[in-house]
Parts: structure tokens; sequence; C-alpha cells
């Protein structure tokens, strides 16, 4: 199994222990766990692009940048989106090249900033409704608004949330030079937050854009820039499931992209959760024939990549 590749993604919440172990050395210690399961794969002969969440990492930035406002600016989003990608990717190499050498493994770790192109016609732009930061007062929502022009709205009685776009992603701006280190690198990490959101100005620059990008639709979107063989999108439950929750649950073990899009349309998986890990894996497989997408959880990564576990999708055959 020489020189196939592996697309990883990796939830944000996985660099979470639990809700009480939120530090930067907490965050640290799940990395390492992370690193240990990782290896195991590279181990095993496969080359490796891992691509991260940075759900929780954010909130944390943003939360702080809000509890300064009257001393310092707000951080924009961009900018708070390569904080997390910097950070992350640091402790994902540090943990990673830690572990290679307890194994006595001669290989190499790669760690890049990436930024991803949106439309700005996007219908996301014009209703944001993902929400992000900490809940806020009516009367400090209405001030965010009109200092900062944010878009906030109201949660029940837990108060308001700004609400940012989740545009769709269109090209990864570094797609050549990840693809080069493939060629070099035995892992390479990338794509972390669904990428840095920028729009192509009319003088042909680019711009940062307050947006949040699927970190799976980009993890499927450069997994098939590099031929990734596998794409495995890593969550907190072993299987996708139907009628989750329900008496009638029922995992699903194998299944063709076509009756899984058929689940999907049905509305079986929901937007803020299952729904865009689905959509993602679905779309890498149809992508190409031989191709195969796997949605489990950390620990049961490397038995997925095996065949022995998780909800493998492939491409229905004549697609």
């Amino acid at each position: 199994m020489p020189n196939k590749i592996i697309v990883v993604a990796l939830g944000g919440h996985a660099l979470i222990l639990d809700g009480d172990q939120r530090t930067v050395t907490d965050q640290y210690k799940a990395v390492e766990k992370a690193a240990k399961q990782l290896i195991e794969i590279v181990n095993d002969g496969w080359k490796l692009l891992i691509t991260h969440g940075n759900g929780p990492q954010i909130g944390y930035i943003l939360r702080r940048s809000e509890m300064a406002l009257e001393e310092l600016h707000p951080v924009p989003m961009d900018y708070a989106g390569a904080d997390t990608q910097g950070a992350i990717g640091y402790m994902l190499q540090r943990a990673m090249n830690n572990e290679f050498s307890r194994r006595s493994m001669n290989k190499t770790v790669f760690s890049m900033i990436t930024q991803v192109v949106v439309s700005v016609n996007d219908n996301a732009f014009s209703d944001p409704t993902k929400p992000i930061g900490s809940f806020m007062d009516k009367n400090t929502a209405e001030l965010m608004e009109s200092k900062y022009g944010w878009v906030t709205k109201e949660y029940s009685t837990n108060g308001w949330r700004r609400v940012v776009p989740s545009p769709i992603p269109n090209r990864v701006v570094e797609s050549s030079l990840i693809k080069s280190a493939m060629d070099y690198s035995d892992v390479v990490i990338c794509c972390g937050g669904g990428g840095i959101p920028v729009v192509i100005e009319k003088d042909g620059m680019l711009k940062g854009v307050e947006a949040v990008i699927d970190k799976d639709y980009t993890s499927s979107l450069i997994a098939s820039v590099v031929e990734a063989d596998v794409f495995a999108i890593t969550t907190d439950v072993p299987n996708v499931a139907i009628n989750y929750g329900t008496e009638r649950e029922e995992l699903l073990h194998e299944i063709d992209s076509g009756s899984l899009r058929q689940l999907y349309d049905s509305g079986e998986f929901p937007d803020g959760s299952m729904g865009p890990k689905v959509k993602a894996g679905i779309n890498f497989v149809n992508e190409a024939d031989g191709r195969k997408s796997i949605i489990t959880n950390a620990k049961l990564l490397r038995r997925g990549v095996e065949g022995r576990a998780g909800t493998i999708i492939t491409r229905t055959k004549g697609n």
C-alpha cells in the first residue's frame, strides 16, 4: 500500500479532552493522544494529510476579544482563523514529531497557513446563519451592530449571538504548494478551520472576509486536489445513524453514495451536525472511481481505514 494518500479531518472538539479541560496545556494533551492514533496510519504506509476544525479555539479568541473591547480593537474573523491555524498546526506538528522520535521513525511533518476562495455572491453573505462568540443582551447586540457592523440573532432565552456567513469553498489558494508538500513530506497539516475565507476583488487581489467555512467541505475539496484514496472524517460517534437518538436508531456500516444522498435529501442528517460530514463524504467519492470516505470517531479511525469500523461510503456503480 505504499504511496497511497489519506486525508483525515479532525473535529475541533477532538482537541478538547472534556468540558473542564480547555486550557492550552489540556488541548496539547488531546493533540498528543490524536497524534498517536494518526501515526499508526502513517506506520501502515499511508501518506497523511490532516485538516482540523477550530470551533472551540476560535470561540476562545473571540471571547477574549469581546472582553477586551473597552481597551483594544476587535479581532477580525480571518485573523482569528489564521491564529488558530498557526496554534493548532504547531501543536499537531510538535506532537507528531515527538511521537515519531519516540518510535525512532524517520518521518517529516509540515504545516501550512491556508486561504480558501469563496464567492462574494454566495447566498450565505446575504443570510448569515453561523453563530459564533458568546451570548449577549439586546443592548450589547445593538451596540455591536451599530459600532462594528455585526449581524446578531436572538436565541430563545439565552440572549443574542453574533452570526456570520458560512459560504461554500471554491478553491484552496495554496493547492499547488500542498500537492508539492505531499511529495516530500510524510504528513501535511493544512486547511485548518475550513481555511481562511478570502474573496477575489476586481483587481485580482485577495481580501479576507468575516465568515466561517465548513471544514468538512474544504477537507473534501483538498482531498480531491491531492487525489487521495481515502477521506476520513472523525466525529464524536462511531457511525452515521438514521433515526438518530430514537428507539429506531440504526447504524450505517457500508453504504453507496446514491443511497446515502437519498437519506440526506430526505432530511435525515441535520445541517448543524452530521449533514455536512455526510455531504462532504459523498462529494469526495463521486469525484472519481475507487475512492472511499469514512465517518467514525478517532478511536476507531485505523480500523475504519482497514474497513472494519465506522461508516464507509463508496461511489454508486454507474454514477
